[in-house]
């Protein structure tokens, strides 16, 4: 594999608020469940720390649950609540700043995508907009006000304890079909009432959360909201089809208080509307004028979906689009996923114009920590 373009662009700083970063390059969120009772250890310190040692700018953390009995399916899964938790991240933090890096949390809440029954409170039924899950299912009443306000507060609870652990900033989860995902989306959201309706009034829950991240952590701390079109159940799901619907739903999200909008594609090469190249985070740049970061197999020959329904591992191809795109300021950082999963120094690599050392994505790499 050859590497024609220069990467200069991708090694430039980045500030914003309280934040610098030393280059573009970010660590995508990725689930890897290594945390036994929710308590991530050495080997999750570790693994964290590797990326930052070896250039990463931002690490996005895997997705971590907020304090409320349903936002998770998974025990493995770690928390952003409890004392025994928040130890274990404080000093993950600290690993990561001594490296030179920056890290985030993603705070998170699964909703219906948690199966009835399942740990880490098999006692707890999934809770939604409408009790829907994507298919459709009935699996819970729709959620009340007062259950609104609860996980509203959880949301506000963890961004205050990630501020004072010494986290960077925030990253929420509003993507694929997950709790915050599901307000956003007509399947799951039949409400009829302020949460509910067209796309502009189902932001109100997400625009509630960030306001209350806001009010915890002051001006300068940097809130992300991770967002996508596609669902895990369906892939081709849309929450709008036009820009200027885009625009209007963005529009609510921008005034409550985000700083970053993280555009969740499967491939990040794909122009997000007819009649232009720009992709979901070109877009989200140009209406907003906020800061934006793409992903979306970066780096790789094949999409994350293939992984996930077959198993198949991935061939690392060069990145001359992307750094061709960064240099037309279509977005402003870019999250690299499987490939910084299986291969830590990608980014010192990618740097040093190493790339016949690249490691290629194997499904194996996920069942480890490397």
């Amino acid at each position: 594999m050859n590497q024609n373009h220069s990467v200069q662009s991708l090694f430039q700083p980045f500030s914003l608020g309280n934040m610098t970063l030393s280059n573009r390059i970010v660590m995508a969120p990725m689930t890897r469940a290594f945390s036994p009772g929710g308590v991530p250890g050495d080997d999750v310190l570790n693994y964290y720390k590797r990326r930052a040692e070896k250039g990463v700018g931002l690490i996005v953390t895997e997705g971590t649950v907020i304090n409320h009995p349903a936002a998770s399916t998974d025990p493995n899964v770690p928390y952003f609540h409890g004392e025994n938790a928040l130890k274990g991240w404080a000093k993950i933090v600290e690993s990561v700043h001594k490296a030179g890096g920056r890290i985030i949390p993603q705070l998170w809440h699964v909703g219906t995508q948690r199966g009835i029954g399942k740990p880490p409170n098999p006692e707890s039924l999934p809770i939604g907009p409408s009790g829907l899950t994507a298919e459709g299912f009935k699996v819970n009443e729709p959620m009340t006000d007062r259950e609104i306000e609860e996980v509203i507060e959880a949301f506000a609870q963890a961004a205050a304890d990630a501020k004072r652990l010494g986290f960077d900033g925030i990253e929420l989860h509003g993507a694929h079909g997950y709790l915050i995902d599901q307000f956003f989306w007509e399947q799951t959201n039949k409400r009829t009432d302020h949460y509910g309706g067209n796309f502009i009034t189902r932001t109100r829950f997400a625009v509630e959360i960030i306001q209350a991240c806001r009010r915890v952590v002051g001006p300068d701390f940097p809130i992300i909201l991770r967002y996508s079109q596609w669902k895990r159940r369906p892939f081709t799901a849309k929450l709008v089809e036009t820009p200027e619907q885009l625009d209007q739903f963005l529009s609510p999200l921008v005034d409550a208080g985000v700083d970053i909008f993280h555009c969740s594609t499967r491939r990040f090469w794909e122009p997000e509307f007819e009649g232009s190249p720009l992709n979901l985070a070109g877009w989200t740049k140009k209406l907003t004028g906020k800061p934006t970061i793409t992903v979306g197999s970066i780096g790789l020959d094949t999409e994350f979906i293939s992984f996930f329904a077959e198993g198949k591992g991935a061939q690392n191809v060069n990145i001359d689009g992307l750094i061709e795109r960064l240099e037309r300021e279509e977005f402003d950082l870019v999250a690299v996923g499987r490939a910084l999963l299986v291969d830590p120094a990608w980014a010192e690599k990618i740097r040093n114009g190493r790339v016949e050392e690249l490691v290629p994505f194997t499904a194996e790499a996920s069942k480890i920590l490397f």
